[in-house]
């Protein structure tokens, strides 16, 4: 019997496409491993032995689940910072020919375009966009219950190619189909948009949507399910369903449970206790329905007057990370259930390394492009050759500036940038906290200019507000300090201002950011940065050798009076000596944020964390000896993270 024949569901009465009664085999260790796929571990690296055939579903045994993905500017399926990451992630996992497979959403509207007036005032537009203009439509269906009605769902396909010729099919989910209601044709139209119904109804598409399609596909090998955020976690639910009706029952034992959790991967993303995504009990129940909250908590899972989708990702994974060494810690502070390791995130250079500093590579780092950690070697970059190629990404920047503000810059001044969602913990503003103490400074020193971007959340006035106070502080600073704000932050805008800036600013709340990527991405174009340590920064820091940090330590809180007296001081005794009087000496730092961050903070690296790690402890490991493979701390067959 094929073992992704239609079933009955036997948890809501609902045909559901996806498996038969061996339909569990896929992630109860009965099917293949990674290693079976081609994927071996070769003298301590992963690396794929055999080509992937690109049409055959059984050769992926990796499914990645993102509520949001960024491959393109023009493909507005990301938000920020987690689509872009998953984007990087499934172009290394192309790059070095991991089986994986990926699903997300189609978002027809995308998240918002921002339109600013003169006056640095946000008003918001949907982005409207064609997916047939880059997708393969395919001729599956599956159907899914919501809220005691069915919802009919297809997919989109995009391949994505590796430096090698492997590819990732990248699966977006749409429920703009005409058996569906003109409400439940719109649920996959906006990114973040609606309320917690229409979100849920989304995590609903993704998680327990996405496992559907995936067996209508005919993906039989899945071995890890990996949950980019808790947006996905409800997949374990649907695997839960798939076990019980593989075995015949009607509630969920012990071995139902334990292989979801063999099979679970979840990575969390935020250290803000507000930005994980809960829904009240009656809310749940009204659009999973009461049967299906038995089920989960016939498993273990508890959830008394809330669903929380990260405990529900922690609970049914035997793997679960931060994306940063203090984003761990901060994560097993507040899930002191659960053992969350580190996996720092990384950025795909071949994305976001600028077309100048992409043939600088290309020259004398060979093989860069595939396997980024080769831009170990970038210590052999001559440093004229390093200003040159800096030189042109700086000429692109100023030419979009000009194009889009009027803003006139000045190629030889110092230029410092700085794009981040608009919100109060990131600080946009935080470097005019004082703007006359920027007179003297650029009077005795030197010219400075700023390049900002990013968007505010429609209904984050105070996010808004940021945008304003920046927007006042270049009227009041006028041609002594240049102040340039690019509307409708994306991908494009992304690479033009991380490799054409010469200074690259983060100074988040602490310990609010997570990781950060944007500083990573400008590390990789040897832009050094000026930083808050939080997040990558406190790994990616050398004092005055890949930048320079705004107060320290990183794990002493700072308070504000102290934040702006070393960010003002090091600009003015440090960062614009450095720039103007020793221009040698900041091409070494240049050099020095490529060899030691860029080299590092990158997808290649990632991926090859995960795939040791994460996807494959069950080829390295085997089961644990309690044979529980839950992601708790007393029941971990994992050593400890560092603390």
């Amino acid at each position: 019997m094929n073992e992704f024949e239609e079933i009955k569901n036997e948890t809501d009465g609902n045909k559901a496409q996806g498996t038969d009664d061996q339909g569990a085999a896929r992630i109860a260790g009965d099917g293949g491993s990674v290693g079976e796929n081609g994927l071996a571990l070769q003298q301590g690296v992963w690396r794929q032995t055999r080509s992937l055939d690109s049409s055959d579903p059984a050769s992926r045994s990796i499914a990645y689940f993102s509520m949001e993905v960024g491959l393109e500017a023009a493909m507005p399926t990301y938000a920020g910072g987690l689509g872009i990451l998953a984007g990087d992630a499934i172009r290394a996992a192309a790059d070095m020919g991991v089986p994986m497979v990926a699903i997300t959403l189609i978002y027809r509207k995308g998240s918002f375009r921002q339109r600013l007036d003169a006056n640095g005032n946000q008003s918001e537009s949907p982005c409207e966009w064609a997916p047939e203009r880059f997708f393969e439509q395919m001729t599956q269906r599956v159907s899914i219950e919501l809220e005691g009605r069915k919802v009919s769902l297809s997919a989109w396909r995009l391949q994505v190619t590796g430096e090698h010729g492997h590819t990732v099919p990248v699966y977006f989910i749409d429920a703009n189909l005409p058996e569906n209601s003109p409400h439940d044709q719109g649920l996959t139209d906006h990114l973040y948009g609606g309320d917690g119904r229409y979100r849920l109804c989304q995590e609903v598409i993704l998680g327990i949507g996405g496992v559907a399609m995936l067996g209508a596909l005919g993906y039989r090998g899945i071995r890890a399910f990996h949950m980019n955020e808790g947006h996905a976690a409800l997949l374990t639910l649907a695997l839960l369903e798939e076990g019980m009706a593989a075995s015949g029952v009607a509630t969920p034992g012990a071995a139902q449970v334990e292989a979801v959790r063999r099979a679970g991967v979840f990575t969390t993303h935020t250290p803000v206790a507000a930005g994980h995504d809960r829904f009240p009990r009656d809310l749940t129940a009204a659009v999973l329905g009461e049967r299906r909250l038995r089920v989960l908590e016939q498993a273990g899972f508890h959830m008394a007057q809330e669903l929380n989708m990260s405990e529900l990702g922690f609970h049914f994974s035997r793997y679960a990370n931060g994306v940063s060494m203090r984003h761990a810690q901060i994560s097993r502070q507040m899930f002191p259930a659960y053992d969350v390791r580190a996996v720092t995130n990384g950025v795909h250079g071949a994305t976001w390394a600028s077309a100048s500093f992409a043939r600088l590579f290309d020259r004398y780092v060979p093989g860069w492009r595939g396997d980024n950690r080769y831009l170990r070697y970038a210590v052999s970059l001559p440093l004229e050759e390093i200003q040159q190629a800096h030189a042109e990404s700086k000429a692109d920047l100023i030419r979009e500036v000009n194009l889009q503000t009027g803003v006139s810059l000045d190629a030889s001044a110092l230029t410092i940038g700085f794009a981040r969602r608009a919100t109060g913990y990131k600080r946009g503003d935080l470097l005019f906290a004082d703007p006359a103490r920027l007179r003297p400074i650029v009077k005795d020193v030197g010219p400075l200019q700023f390049v900002f971007a990013g968007k505010a959340h429609p209904r984050d006035e105070s996010g808004k507000d940021i945008i304003r106070r920046i927007f006042r502080a270049s009227v009041e600073l006028g041609d002594l300090v240049r102040i340039a704000y690019l509307e409708d932050y994306d991908m494009t805008l992304g690479k033009l201002m991380t490799s054409g800036v010469d200074l690259w600013v983060n100074n988040p709340q602490q310990p609010m950011e997570a990781s950060g990527t944007s500083g990573m991405k400008a590390a990789l174009n040897g832009v050094p940065s000026f930083s808050v340590l939080d997040g990558w920064w406190i790994e990616g820091h050398v004092e005055g050798v890949t930048g320079w940090s705004i107060a320290e330590p990183w794990d002493d809180p700072h308070d504000y009076q102290r934040e702006i007296a070393s960010l003002y001081a090091k600009l003015e005794y440090l960062i614009l000596p450095s720039y103007y009087r020793r221009p040698r000496e900041w091409s070494a730092i240049m050099r020095s944020a490529i060899v030691l961050n860029g080299s590092f903070f990158n997808a290649h690296r990632m991926l090859a964390q995960y795939l040791q790690n994460a996807y494959a402890v069950e080829v390295l490991s085997g089961v644990a000896a309690n044979g529980n493979g839950a992601n708790v701390k007393a029941q971990s067959p994992m050593p400890q993270a560092a603390p």
